[in-house]
């Protein structure tokens, strides 16, 4: 049976399985789910209904609208597992970013909606002024919150679907909740993230008591996650790195355990972050073949060497000569650089100009649904196309790439074996294809930070990240903001938990450092003339930064001490540059000398210390 689902971007199709249950409670537990959310959404519209409208409508008394309001948040959060994972189109209209939906091919904006926008207009200060924005806000959220009914009463939950909802929360209370992703002006991540782990205690009980083997420990474990939380009321001191390595990775690990423990297997599909996955830190945490186009394209163990070889063969650009010109893929994105040049901007093919934009790195690039920074290729088949092919970068032909390897014994036989259904004949999605394949075994995940987060020692068993590190990270996902963008623990724009969408964001890069003027590309406006994404441009990964310098799309930046004094100050905006688009707060983070050293030392402790993981069947 299949259950069809609508996301944002995408069409979620799922294969139920049918579970063997233990005891003859598997039926009794799904039904006690779905009343509990019924009742859970029950109280969230008597509180809207009974409580925080009236008090918009008429209320004088700032105090008593953000205590309403606070209520209203904390109520979404005991529907926010089964909301988001089930309705995430609608659920975007509840408790989705304040910032309009840009679906560019379309060439369509929607307007936004919910808690966060509502937010705004209660935080920091109430202005009576704008009381009917708010009435309107919260009356929309109340027609979204039906849409919610409507859609529950025909939604038919499996067990399966409920612990894959449950876990897929725990990650989203990680990588979303604890940055104050949703929760910007009011900060109240941490007491939300306290409801949360509350709500998923309740559901866990559908499934087991005090008598069931292993379940008083998941329990007594989401009990003290709980009472961890509850003490913590300082969003900017909480110390991130210790909930995570303490509490979140043991729950979703021993979740998953119990989960299986009692005969609910994990799906068994293709996705970005594996259904298995004990944690977000594991080491083949992500499947890079999720982002591929077709199943015919997965990766092979041959096919990433044969990619290997052409990333550094100049067959691929422009020349007269049999092999070829004198730019190969490996020119700009050299391997001793983490893939990335050590330019501003590289020249140009013919040595007189500059290419439009900075060598981004190939590390971990497959983990994102689209590539380049104004995000306009969905693979990275399509995305070598367009650099061969570009007259700046290679000015090649695949086609006559394809004659040429043809005519070489040795590649003719390699693309036999890479591809089990190959003709005889090299085609151009062939060369497309082995180069993506070996891009997408670029994964590199072994950081000290993720050894810290696997709880791994270093040779004499020390922690792996300094005091200081910590610090940084701290920063990074609270007061600095940073991972509202760059979001864990892959630390670029793909949104989490669910992985299947990559963000653009308008931060104002000037042309050098504390200049008040914008630098002029204009980003994904170029494509799709929409006032939103002039100047946008793709979130890319903080992962090896160290190595990868210049930064931004221009390569402005030379240091990382720069680019934190770009943020620090609120980003173009903050300089004075005129940006009525930006998404970035333009508000100033009041970092200290002391507290942009931890992060930059943070930034640091995301380098790899080793190659990226080889191909395996592992990885597929």
């Amino acid at each position: 049976m299949l259950l069809l689902f609508l996301g944002a971007t995408a069409f979620f199709v799922v294969v139920l399985r049918q579970w063997h249950s233990p005891s003859s409670n598997a039926k009794t537990a799904v039904q006690r789910v779905k009343r509990q959310f019924s009742n859970d959404l029950a109280a969230f519209n008597s509180l809207i209904r009974e409580r925080f409208l009236p008090f918009a409508e008429k209320s004088n008394s700032p105090d008593s609208l953000k205590t309403a309001f606070l209520a209203c948040r904390q109520a979404y959060k005991k529907l926010e597992p089964f909301a988001a994972y089930y309705f995430p189109a609608t659920t975007r209209l509840v408790n989705g970013p304040a910032l309009p939906e840009v679906e560019a091919e379309d060439g369509a904006v929607f307007e936004p909606g919910g808690l966060q926008v509502i937010e705004e207009l209660v935080y920091p200060a109430f202005d009576p002024a704008r009381r009917s924005d708010l009435v309107r806000e919260i009356k929309k959220l109340q027609r979204e919150l039906l849409r919610y009914t409507d859609f529950w009463q025909d939604t038919e939950l499996t067990n399966a679907h409920v612990f894959d909802a449950l876990r897929l929360q725990i990650f989203r209370i990680i990588t979303l909740g604890i940055s104050g992703f949703d929760t910007p002006n009011c900060q109240t991540a941490i007491p939300e993230a306290a409801v949360s782990l509350s709500t998923l205690r309740t559901y866990l009980s559908f499934y087991g008591s005090s008598k069931t083997e292993g379940f008083a420990a998941l329990d007594r474990l989401f009990q003290q996650s709980e009472n961890y939380l509850t003490t913590q009321s300082d969003f900017n001191a909480f110390d991130r790195a210790y909930f995570i390595s303490a509490f979140a990775n043991p729950l979703s690990s021993q979740l998953l355990a119990y989960q299986q423990q009692i005969r609910i297997q994990p799906f068994n599909e293709v996705r970005a972050l594996r259904t298995d996955a004990k944690t977000l830190f594991d080491r083949n945490a992500f499947n890079p073949d999720f982002y591929t186009p077709n199943t015919s394209l997965r990766s092979n163990p041959i096919k990433v060497l044969l990619g290997k070889k052409l990333f550094s063969d100049p067959i691929l650009s422009a020349g007269d000569n049999p092999a070829g010109g004198k730019r190969s893929c490996a020119s700009c994105h050299q391997p001793d650089r983490a893939f990335t040049d050590g330019l501003s901007k590289n020249a140009t093919l013919n040595g007189r100009n500059f290419i439009r934009r900075n060598t981004p790195t190939l590390l971990n690039v497959s983990l994102q649904s689209a590539q380049f920074y104004d995000l306009r290729s969905e693979t990275l088949e399509n995305q070598s196309s367009d650099v061969i092919h570009n007259k700046d970068e290679m000015h090649g032909s695949l086609e006559r790439a394809a004659l040429l390897l043809q005519k070489n014994k040795r590649y003719l036989e390699a693309f036999k074996k890479a591809f089990p259904n190959f003709s005889n004949r090299i085609e151009p999605i062939h060369i497309q294809n082995a180069l993506a394949a070996y891009e997408r075994s670029l994964i590199s995940l072994n950081s000290r930070f993720d050894r810290f987060m696997r709880n791994e020692g270093d040779s004499t068993g020390k922690p792996v990240l300094t005091t200081e590190e910590i610090a940084g990270f701290n920063l990074f996902m609270g007061k600095a903001k940073c991972g509202t963008c760059h979001f864990l623990p892959l630390f670029n724009g793909t949104v989490p938990p669910v992985f299947t969408q990559t963000e653009s964001e308008v931060i104002g890069v000037p042309i050098k450092p504390n200049r008040k003027q914008i630098d002029p590309d204009l980003g994904r406006y170029s494509l799709f003339a929409l006032a939103q994404l002039k100047y946008a441009f793709k979130t890319p990964t903080v992962r090896n930064i160290a190595k990868t310098a210049p930064y931004m799309h221009n390569g402005a930046f030379q240091t990382l001490e720069e680019v934190i004094d770009f943020y620090n100050e609120g980003g173009g905006k903050g300089l004075g540059i005129q940006l009525d688009q930006q998404t970035l707060p333009a508000e100033k983070l009041n970092l200290s000398p002391r507290e942009k050293t931890a992060l930059i030392a943070f930034m640091k402790a995301l380098s790899d210390s080793d190659s990226p993981v080889p191909f395996s069947s592992a990885n597929r």
